[in-house]
């Protein structure tokens, strides 16, 4: 009879083997305690490379949620940690309690809080809700919490350098803030405006662009904590401030290698994946021409090659940028392809919360500096193009209208121009009005420049159906004027 085969012993390492394991440390993993008990950390949940690993692990039959800090700084910040930790509860400040924090004994450092069990990030509590458009009932109630929190925050002085929504925690029916690293304790009080209104700003810019005119009920749940409001000038400046810093920041990402990116480039290739959707993705990248003959051509033109292609049973889209010639191709060499431009514009769209087909993943052909043809995938929209659906002789339906009403508005009011707005280019997907075909899309610095661009994107749209027709007389009614 054959002996069963014992368990695989966890491998036990310290801060240098979690700094060289970068974004894959190899879980479950044990770390010894400068006491001599062993954590053991059994699930990933962020991993700064070489710097941080945070998972949920074990610690004498307990669940724990384990931060170790790793680097040359680690107790820089394991401090700070430890010091916002103490400061949010000294004022009350619903936060996961600490539980242990010590150095490790062959470097780095450990800070040990509660495990809460099935709690979930105001993110992921963002990303569930069925309605997100502005002003829903059910999206107010998720965030006016959030809101609320902050203005108990600057009433105790206190303040939070990383406000997104994953620093939230919704567990048994409260809403908690994380990440202590990030507070920091003022002597004023109340709070000097700027810094609050600077917290304020980074809360709101999380918030998609199309909110803009429904913030009243945040901003009311806000001020019931503090009502030391800053002046609706300074607050307006922070706000820009923030918002124009989140959109840099981000469009940095969708071309490096991040938590949200997935990026390599080689000599001969770039490559940048959604991150979450690199496994799934695998195989059409592997072999993306392959996958477009197999799949079903939407398109063949000479600039570009459109097809739907199944990966499992889910269909997405995918966009081959073409060089007709030699002349088109030596053009496009030094300059950023148009598959390029429409990712980082569709990343744009989506961070302002305008509808359109979540890009996916982009693939280059390079030569050193230089660029020839390009991929862009996408999902797939399943909706209906506008031409098709709307009827001329009758004003749009209350749902599309509503969804027309708000797609302009925000894109006239982020100065954005499309370029070849076509009813063939606007879907509707039962919901929303989703954007399509973004290859001349531009955010414009100038007012003058945006006038200009605009004008031509209005006419284009109105020129889909008569001029004499309802529909064209509604359209050319509710869209802004410029």
């Amino acid at each position: 009879m054959t002996p069963p085969s014992a368990a695989p012993i966890e491998p036990l390492l310290d801060a240098a083997a979690l700094q060289a394991a970068g974004r894959k440390p190899p879980v479950p993993f044990r770390i010894r305690l400068d006491d001599g008990r062993a954590l053991r950390v059994i699930r990933l949940l962020r991993v700064l490379p070489g710097k941080r690993v945070v998972g949920e692990a074990m610690l004498d039959g307990e669940h724990v949620l384990a931060k170790l800090f790793v680097d040359k700084r680690s107790a820089r910040y394991w401090s700070r940690e430890r010091a916002g930790i103490t400061a949010l509860s000294k004022a009350g400040i619903p936060t996961p309690a600490a539980l242990l924090a010590q150095a490790l004994p062959d470097g780095g450092h450990v800070l040990l809080t509660q495990f809460l069990r099935d709690a979930r990030s105001l993110l992921e509590v963002w990303h569930s809700l069925p309605d997100i458009r502005p002003g829903a009932e059910d999206a107010i109630e998720a965030l006016a919490p959030a809101f609320a929190l902050l203005g108990q925050l600057h009433a105790s002085s206190l303040t939070h350098s990383d406000l997104h929504f994953g620093n939230f925690l919704q567990h048994a029916n409260r809403l908690l803030l994380i990440d202590g690293d990030a507070v920091q304790a003022h002597r004023e009080t109340p709070l000097a405006s700027a810094a609050a209104a600077r917290d304020l700003a980074m809360l709101i810019a999380q918030l998609p662009r199309t909110w803009d005119g429904e913030l009243a009920p945040l901003l009311d749940a806000y001020r019931r904590n503090n009502p030391h409001m800053s002046s609706p000038a300074e607050q307006a400046g922070a706000l820009r401030a923030a918002l124009a810093w989140r959109l840099r920041d981000y469009l940095d990402k969708t071309g490096r290698d991040c938590s949200l990116f997935s990026v390599t480039s080689r000599f001969r290739r770039f490559e940048a994946v959604l991150r979450s959707e690199r496994k799934r993705l695998a195989p059409l990248l592997d072999d993306i021409d392959a996958s477009i003959e197999a799949g079903t051509l939407l398109k063949r033109g000479n600039t570009c090659t459109v097809a739907r292609v199944l990966i499992g049973t889910q269909p997405v889209v995918v966009k081959r940028y073409n060089l007709k010639n030699l002349r088109h191709a030596l053009s496009r060499l030094w300059r950023p392809s148009r598959g390029w431009h429409s990712w980082r514009e569709g990343h744009r769209l989506r961070l302002f919360g305008i509808p359109t087909p979540a890009p996916l993943a982009l693939v280059e052909e390079r030569w050193g500096p230089l660029r020839g043809r390009a991929w862009l995938i996408t999902e797939h929209c399943p909706g209906i193009d506008l031409l098709t659906h709307l009827d001329p002789d009758s004003a749009p339906p209350p749902a599309e209208a509503r969804a027309l009403q708000i797609l302009f508005a925000t894109l006239y009011r982020e100065r954005i121009s499309h370029g070849d707005l076509k009813a063939t280019n606007l879907l509707w997907d039962g919901a929303d009005v989703q954007l399509i075909d973004l290859d001349a899309m531009q955010q414009h610095r100038s007012d003058a420049a945006h006038q200009r661009a605009w004008q031509r994107d209005r006419k284009r749209l109105l020129r889909n159906w008569p001029s004499d027709c309802a529909l064209s007389a509604w359209l050319d009614t509710h869209l802004p004027a410029g």
